[in-house]
């Protein structure tokens, strides 16, 4: 029973001590949070001090659809540019990232969701927006199109796929992202593995030269596009075939992650 009792008050001790621990890191936070309060006042920052101009964010989805690279648009349904196509986004809120901004804003004008956005490029001249000083973050995206269901959404008038190559006229500097967007996507096809985002899990060599094809905008050589790609180690024989017209069944491939490095 005494041995019980010592083990007991040991538990208790210990208790003790923890709370003494919390109790000394609350009065270390709340001294930091005094002295952080101290040091604003003391360096107070003036926020008319300078103009500050307005932040939206972009996002630029990009997909093969018909043979074709296309792109989303929606139509505005509001002053500026009422009625023209434009690249979906908004205005970022001050209490959300920049990326969550595009989610929301991609969401609202389309009613795609869950897709991944990387950051493309800050477009920011004085003049690009008519409303007031505008730099936009644009995001970009490329997603198989039967994989996404879109429709205009509450914030746009209307919603369809374009193709980058017969592009309506543009609001706001919106041609100008475009033409970025492309040379971009041009650029990475030699050192990353962006072009599988455009196709299914399993595809065909004719496949994916089509898709370089039709991101370059010209023919490439077969056999000398099949021989680079395959000595990169970045395709996996599944062992299934595909017929592909009166042609001979193909075989089929699909993107090999573990063997990923610059093409």
């Amino acid at each position: 029973m005494e041995e019980q009792s010592e083990a007991i008050q040991g538990v208790l001790d210990s208790k003790h001590e923890e709370l003494q621990v919390v109790k000394g890191v609350r009065h270390s936070d709340e001294n930091q949070r005094k002295a952080d309060r101290t040091e604003v006042q003391a360096h107070s920052y003036d926020v008319t001090k300078y103009e500050r101009p307005s932040v939206t964010v972009d996002v630029l989805m990009m997909s093969l659809r018909q043979r074709d690279l296309q792109i989303l648009l929606i139509k505005r349904a509001a002053w500026p540019y009422e009625g023209m196509w434009a690249i979906p986004g908004g205005f970022v809120n001050r209490d959300e990232s920049l990326e969550f901004a595009a989610k929301r804003e991609l969401q609202e004008e389309t009613g795609v969701q869950d897709v991944y956005l990387e950051q493309l490029y800050t477009f920011g001249d004085p003049g690009r927006d008519p409303r007031t000083r505008v730099i936009t973050v644009v995001y970009f995206a490329l997603l198989d199109a039967e994989r996404v269901q879109v429709r205009a959404a509450s914030d746009a008038a209307d919603v369809s796929w374009f193709s980058v190559y017969e592009l309506p006229p543009l609001a706001f500097d919106h041609a100008e992202i475009v033409e970025y967007a492309l040379n971009r996507l041009r650029g990475k096809l030699d050192y990353t593995t962006i072009a599988f985002n455009l196709l299914p899990d399993q595809f065909t060599l004719r496949e994916l030269q089509r898709v370089y094809e039709i991101i370059l905008h010209k023919r490439l050589d077969k056999r000398n596009f099949r021989k680079k790609i395959l000595s990169t180690g970045i395709l996996e024989d599944t062992g299934d075939k595909k017929m592909e017209g009166t042609h001979r069944p193909a075989r089929l491939y699909r993107f090999n992650p573990a063997a990923e490095r610059e093409l």
